[in-house]
């Protein structure tokens, strides 16, 4: 375009046509102005903290990933209405407010963090490792399915750890109060000791069996829970990558190339001791590199740029643990003892020196034929899958059934006559589901003659469903349900003396009357408790016996629920113990770990909070509902 300008403006018709084009442009800025031009500026990003703004892609990006990872956690699509619902794009945005004051401030002060070290926090990750050694293709495969690059990634790693520098700085040495470790240490170690006895239904005595109309009361009081509940007939289409490779025969060249491909996957691949120096640039390493080979030592040259071992040493690794391909290439191509030329390496010029060599030891094929085997069914099985589904999405949106798509499609179609949102079938029996709480939630979600959604399964397969028939919850008659009224009848007067014959025995024991009297008038057996703790139900005491033990002072009783609504524990409180804290014990220092990590935490909230008052936040709420899909 311009060279056509340029080209138009050596004649005089030119020149006279870009002089009027320009006059135009001109006049349109006299009369509309150039304010529309810049008043947009910042209009597509979603917030701003002090300088610096989060725009619309990023913030839709991080969306994005959040609602995937909630999908995936429970298995199923979610939508922006129920992540709205779950305040999922409000905690992204605090997410990123926080990550933005905190990165303004990292450049504020200047903070900086070298090559060197983001590399070795990288593939020292346990996240990235195999074995306890980094593993390169787990990293590019982790990256990748995370939407980044390498480059993008190592970038966002070094935000992160610059924040935790900042982090650690405000927040990562708070000493642990004493009085706080004190009364944390007194509530998780605290052991009480007690004495108890047990009622059971045969203390509630006689209870005799219901007239009529007593039966109808009670009936027309609780008929709510009496109430059949909606039933829904299922039918079900599932197919699974399991059921596609059970039918697979793989050969064994197949096998036997796959294997030949990665036979570092079975056995141990080979290791190498490596140590590298890292310069800032090629010509640098070149001259260290010269000087090796003049009869400089590799740790001579390190001592000269005041590297320690630590610094140099990448330690006993496998070629896919180092981050740097070249670097990678070079270290394993070297001869035990070695020294490398210089390498052009992703952050500057590396020299590189290979200590011990532990070679490959990799089990014969033979071993791992059958695993293999299963493995190539699988993955063939997971395509074919996916054609399954596209086949079946091609008939279900021609209108045909189920039941239709079964038999063109040779599977198996499953019938479920009758399904509550529990789960049951009408004996309240389970009923064995595949993806069983996403399947119910959408079974009840959806309706008759509606075109559903399938549903993914954990394995990779897919869950077709449709609604053949609703059966509405309705009240059922006495006469339907009088066993089960007549059970919980008696239940609840069971209940209800226990309740009282245990309130009875507590005001006795606090009037001076022995436990262990009580319970022998009552043909009870009079046991105790000791070493009980708040979390869990030691001492054979049931949760709400022990939560009754700890709320009542020592020597004072207590009646709690036993594990049914058909039993009463009375417990007499009998003794206290808090175990001596030592600052030098190991149980000492985890609970200063934990008190100061908490501390921490909220000390970093307030202090992002301060930081975000004195930057300023502001949040274009339209672009924030454009940026979720809310319109604007």
């Amino acid at each position: 375009m311009m060279d056509g300008m340029r080209r138009a403006g050596k004649t005089l018709v030119g020149r006279i046509v870009i002089g009027l084009l320009f006059g135009i442009l001109i006049l349109s800025f006299a009369i509309w102005g150039i304010e529309d031009m810049i008043r947009n500026v910042g209009q597509t990003s979603v917030a701003r903290v002090g300088k610096t703004e989060i725009s619309q892609v990023a913030y839709r990006d991080a969306y994005q990933n959040e609602l995937q990872t909630l999908s995936r956690r429970v298995r199923r699509a979610i939508t922006n209405d129920e992540a709205r619902a779950l305040g999922l794009e409000r905690q992204v945005l605090g997410k990123m407010l926080s990550e933005a004051a905190l990165d303004q401030r990292v450049r504020e002060l200047g903070l900086a963090i070298s090559d060197d070290a983001i590399v070795k926090a990288i593939t020292t990750d346990p996240v990235f490792q195999t074995n306890g050694q980094f593993d390169r293709f787990k990293f590019n495969e982790l990256i990748r399915s995370s939407g980044f690059t390498e480059q993008n990634f190592i970038r966002q790693q070094r935000a992160v750890y610059l924040r935790q520098q900042l982090a650690e700085a405000v927040a990562g040495a708070m000493p642990a109060p004493a009085i706080l470790r004190d009364a944390v240490h007194r509530y998780q170690t605290e052991t009480r000791s007690g004495e108890y006895i047990v009622l059971s239904a045969a203390q509630a005595g006689e209870i005799p069996t219901p007239d009529e109309a007593a039966l109808k009361t009670f009936f027309e009081q609780r008929k709510a829970s009496f109430r059949a509940p909606e039933f829904r007939k299922v039918n079900l289409l599932v197919a699974t990558p399991a059921d596609v490779a059970s039918g697979m025969v793989i050969a064994d060249a197949e096998a036997q190339a796959a294997y030949d491909r990665d036979r570092s996957r079975f056995g141990q691949p080979e290791r190498r001791s490596v140590q590298q120096i890292v310069f800032p640039t090629v010509d640098e390493a070149k001259a260290a590199a010269d000087k090796i080979k003049a009869g400089a030592t590799f740790e001579s040259v390190a001592e000269e740029r005041k590297l320690s071992a630590r610094d140099t040493d990448l330690g006993l690794v496998t070629r896919e643990a180092i981050l740097d391909p070249k670097v990678a290439e070079a270290a394993f191509a070297l001869p035990a003892g070695g020294v490398s030329d210089a390498i052009a390496g992703q952050f500057g010029g590396v020299v590189v020196k290979v200590g011990d060599v532990q070679p490959a030891n990799v089990k014969p094929f033979a071993e791992v034929a059958a695993q293999i085997k299963a493995e190539i069914a699988l993955s063939r099985a997971r395509t074919a899958l996916q054609d399954l589904h596209d086949r079946i999405e091609d008939q279900r949106a021609s209108a045909r059934s189920l039941a239709d798509i079964a038999k063109d499609q040779k599977l198996t179609l499953r019938a479920i006559d009758g399904l509550d949102r529990a789960g049951r079938d009408k004996g309240e029996k389970p009923v064995d589901l595949p993806e069983r709480e996403g399947l119910l939630r959408s079974v009840f979600a959806s309706d008759v003659g509606v075109d559903n959604e399938a549903i993914g399964t954990r394995d990779g397969g897919w869950v077709w469903f449709e609604i053949a028939g609703i059966e509405p919850s309705r009240d059922r008659t006495l006469d339907e349900v009088r066993a089960a009224v007549a059970a919980q009848w008696k239940e609840d007067e069971i209940s209800g003396r226990l309740a009282a014959r245990a309130a009875e025995i507590v005001k006795r024991v606090d009037g001076g009357t022995p436990l262990a009297t009580i319970a022998a008038e009552l043909g009870l057996e009079l046991r105790t408790a000791t070493g009980v703790r708040r979390a869990g139900a030691d001492g054979g005491l049931p949760q709400a016996a022990v939560a009754q033990l700890f709320g009542t002072r020592v020597g004072g009783t207590a009646a709690a629920v036993g594990a049914t609504g058909l039993e009463r524990y009375v417990i007499k409180v009998t003794g206290a113990e808090v175990p001596q804290l030592l600052s030098v014990q190991q149980e000492a220092q985890q609970l200063d770990d934990q008190i100061r990590v908490a501390l921490g935490d909220d000390i970093l909230s307030a202090y992002v909070a301060r930081l975000q008052s004195d930057m300023g936040v502001y949040v274009n709420e339209a672009g924030l509902r454009q940026a979720v899909g809310g319109g604007s």
